[in-house]
């Protein structure tokens, strides 16, 4: 059988730090954890080509066998909502 991969999409900063701690401390022996650290530039542009590809609104973020998670998303940032709070009005 193949192992599940689980791919976390994460700025590497302290909470997506205690997400990936949490990930790894469920994850069984059955699961991969690759975990991609979106700020740092990698030799290839997988974990860009990845998030992309997934639909990564925000981080950090689950795909698990190639597919975004449904908690993750659709939580990107809604400029609708900002406006609403007053953003670019005077």
């Amino acid at each position: 059988m193949a192992k599940r991969l689980v791919e976390v999409f994460t700025a590497g900063c302290f909470v997506c730090d205690g997400v990936v701690k949490q990930i790894k401390d469920l994850a069984c022996d059955n699961s991969e954890v690759v975990v991609y650290d979106l700020n740092k530039k990698y030799e290839t542009n997988e974990c860009e080509y990845k998030a992309k590809a997934y639909g990564v609104q925000a981080v950090p973020s689950v795909a698990i066998n190639g597919k975004l998670v449904d908690c993750c998303k659709n939580n990107g940032i809604d400029i609708d909502a900002l406006k609403a709070e007053g953003l670019g009005q005077n």
